[in-house]
């Protein structure tokens, strides 16, 4: 198994991750509202939360369920 001989510093560890960068964020639309969302997220529209163009959650049962 591979070790280095030498500690590397701060700064030559920092200088190689100079070109590891986070990219922009890729945007989805859903097909059923038509709403911009992150890929792999749940979104809210409308007072229903939606994740692969379907109802997860609906408003409405969140708001019964205070009881």
């Amino acid at each position: 198994m591979a070790h280095p001989k030498r500690k590397i510093s701060k700064t030559r560890r920092d200088k190689r991750r100079t070109h590891i960068k986070a990219k922009t964020q890729q945007i989805a639309k859903d097909k059923t509202t038509g709403e911009s969302h992150l890929y792999h997220r749940a979104h809210w529209h409308e007072g229903k939360l939606y994740y692969k163009g379907r109802v997860l959650i609906e408003n409405e049962e969140l708001e019964g369920s205070d009881a």
